[in-house]
């Protein structure tokens, strides 16, 4: 038994999906949605297996209502726009159906979404990161593994990173959760603004900076969740350049 979420603006869409999933027993509709606020809320409260997605929509496109998510179902795409398939599949849909589609191409997405198999951890890892670097702008929402699940992150929450071999681990005042990027790449998809590299193991968030202690040639950086954080020699220039 697997729940479904169909989003689509258009009811004579939604009512097709509805009509073709009437021969899968196993799958079952929770809920139905007409634009991407809904969808976001939905998914989000009812973590279902299958969301049948529409791409252009009132409130949030597909693609955005994505970004939003707390944990990533499996997706399939149902739009009338054939330029997002490439988007799409870089994002690791399971399938793209282009309006209108028959019943025997719709057997067969669902047929690779059910039987999907492999890593799908690692399949949503790579979606999030893919879906975190399409913004032209630095992410304030972000998606990170936590256990056997992803789960959004404000990045603004983010006290500091450690470097963890070629992972790293982003620190909250509630949580630790480990990023498949290296410290370097993290530094580079952040906002500068507002994280700073301190140690080459080390990026922290100046918002969440308590106090600064000063020693011969290095400084200590207390967070605001206790953490002290040691400032090396080689990014000395960083603190000083927030010293007025």
């Amino acid at each position: 038994m697997q729940k479904v979420i169909i989003v689509d603006d258009e009811a004579p869409a939604r009512s097709l999906i509805r009509e073709y999933l009437a021969d899968y027993p196993d799958l079952i509709i929770l809920q139905e949605c007409n634009n991407g606020v809904d969808a976001v809320n939905a998914i989000n409260n009812f973590k279902p297996s299958i969301v049948f997605l529409d791409i252009q929509m009132p409130g949030l496109t597909g693609f955005e209502v994505l970004q939003h998510l707390e944990e990533m179902p499996h997706i399939i795409f149902s739009t009338a726009y054939d330029q997002y398939a490439l988007q799409a599949f870089e994002v690791h849909a399971m399938d793209y159906l282009l309006k209108p589609y028959t019943k025997e191409r719709f057997a067969q997405a669902i047929k690779r979404t059910v039987n999907s198999s492999g890593d799908y951890l690692a399949q949503l890892q790579n979606l999030a990161e893919s879906i975190n670097t399409k913004s032209s702008s630095y992410p304030e929402n972000i998606l990170v593994s936590s256990k056997n699940k992803l789960v959004a992150v404000q990045v603004a929450e983010i006290i500091r990173i450690e470097a963890e071999g070629d992972y790293s681990k982003l620190i909250t005042r509630d949580h630790n959760y480990l990023s498949n990027y290296g410290i370097s790449q993290l530094e580079e998809k952040l906002n500068p603004q507002l994280f700073i590299r301190v140690h080459r193991s080390s990026i922290i968030n100046i918002n969440c900076v308590k106090e600064v202690f000063k020693h011969p040639g290095s400084y200590d950086i207390v967070m605001n969740n206790q953490d002290v954080v040691r400032v090396s020699r080689s990014y000395l220039d960083n603190i000083k350049k927030l010293t007025f």
